[in-house]
């Protein structure tokens, strides 16, 4: 007895070493299946020898630590055992130690098998594997790009800036001129013009600023703005409207919710760190070229891939591209756009990564009119690396291969949809009928174009 208690204090040490698994039940459980694995996990599990708590499968059998040190020694020994009594001894938790011959054969009875013991050279290179690859995911943790203090400050500047500048209610959007859906133009509307202006276009008609109205503008939206828009000349006029302008009768209310996107944009901007510190001049140049681009960003939270639609809130401010036909665009700006939103969506973008997109699309150097396009750039580049940092460290795969670059993508995607954007409003503010439903901030930002 007193040997096999020696024996058990020189192996066992080893294996009580801090964060070092009992190497046998490593190749135990490596070999065979776990049988227990389905089962609930809060359903104590007993030793098949003793009945005593199990603490896993040990060399192809449920058993607790006890008799797993116990099938151990006595198969490294080759131990042979003589049963004192009639050989069929009932091996319980308090008698287990009684008789050594009837616990090895309830051992080997509920399945324990010596191949699965690990001779001392094998627990060795175990150990050592079991070391060197903690270390190594230790080196190749430190190695990992981790968001400094300063970035995550950045990141979290940025999505109070989105939280303050958007709201997932769309409460707002019952202070818009109502809007009218024309059963009677939409069939033809839908051919050649299109109504998206509501959410992308009219988010998207957001491009030029002049320098009274940033300096001027508010940082909140106040209600009354848009309902002082409605003009009672428009209103008797519209009792007598032609048959051109029935069709964009969903103008009116598209041009609020562009006016109101364009504050939002606005005031986003404003708190992107680093973006007050260029000049006056310059933070209105970025604004005229970005707003509608980071309208079509914004607006990618409410559209569904389910049906294709912008939905804010109740079915009144629901819109189908049919309606946004009934606005003054054109599928040539639609489609691209309605698959620029589905593209976008299924990009799964986290809101941190979509916030540092968007205050990236506002500092572009290239825009035009920027006049310091080195301090636009340095904000720019310190943007993409956040973002690029962020990827690699909370964006788990396969989500975030080559993310990065799609997005980037997507920037570029958003220049040709802002060209034919203004190329559209273009054509719309030629038609003073048209001209008059937008209101004074969509026609300062996109430029009112009536002589």
């Amino acid at each position: 007895v007193g040997f096999f208690k020696a024996g058990t204090a020189l192996h066992e040490k080893p294996l009580a070493l801090p964060d070092l698994p009992d190497m046998e039940a490593v190749a135990a459980s490596t070999s065979l299946p776990d049988p227990a694995g389905d089962l609930d996990r809060n359903v104590p599990r007993i030793c098949g020898v003793c009945g005593d708590r199990a603490t896993g499968f040990h060399f192809n059998a449920m058993t607790c630590e006890g008799c797993k040190g116990f099938f151990r020694r006595s198969m490294k020994r080759k131990a042979i055992f003589t049963c004192p009594f009639n050989g069929d001894c009932k091996i319980t938790k308090d008698n287990r130690r009684h008789c050594q011959a009837c616990r090895l054969k309830r051992c080997v009875d509920i399945g324990m098998m010596k191949e699965f013991i690990l001779t001392d050279e094998e627990v060795q290179r175990k150990r050592e594997m079991i070391l060197k690859r903690k270390e190594e995911e230790a080196l190749k943790e430190s190695l990992k790009p981790k968001l400094s203090e300063e970035q995550q400050k950045v990141i979290d500047v940025l999505l109070e800036a989105h939280h303050k500048t958007y709201d997932p209610t769309y409460a707002d959007f019952t202070k818009f001129r109502p809007p009218v859906r024309s059963s009677a133009g939409s069939r033809e509307a839908a051919r050649s013009s299109s109504i998206l202006t509501q959410d992308l276009s009219s988010e998207d008609s957001s491009d030029l600023f002049g320098s009274d109205t940033f300096s001027t503008f508010p940082e909140s939206v106040e209600p009354q703005m848009f309902s002082n828009l409605v003009f009672s000349e428009e209103n008797e006029e519209s009792s007598s409207m032609n048959i051109d302008f029935s069709h964009l009768s969903m103008l009116p209310h598209l041009a609020d919710l562009v006016s109101y996107s364009i504050q939002k944009v606005i005031g986003f901007a404003k708190m992107i760190p680093g973006f007050r510190d260029l000049t006056a001049e310059d933070q209105i140049a970025l604004l005229k070229s970005s707003a509608i681009e980071v309208i079509m960003l914004r607006s990618n939270q409410s559209f569904t891939l389910e049906d294709m639609t912008w939905t804010c809130g109740s079915n009144d401010f629901k819109y189908r591209v049919s309606d946004v036909t009934q606005a003054g665009h054109s599928m040539d700006l639609l489609e691209p756009l309605v698959k620029f939103q589905v593209g976008l969506k299924k990009l799964n973008l986290h809101e941190e990564e979509h916030v540092l997109l968007m205050a990236i699309c506002i500092l572009s150097p290239d825009r035009p009119g920027v006049q310091d396009t080195s301090l636009v750039e340095s904000l720019q580049d310190r943007l993409s690396e956040i973002l690029q940092t962020y990827i690699r460290c909370r964006h788990p795969p396969p989500g975030s291969r080559l993310l990065y670059a799609k997005m980037i993508q997507k920037l570029a995607d958003l220049r040709s949809l802002n060209e034919e954007h203004s190329k559209q409003y273009r054509c719309l503010s030629f038609q003073p009928e048209h001209s008059m439903q937008l209101t004074p901030l969509v026609l300062e930002v996109f430029g009112n174009e009536i002589s």
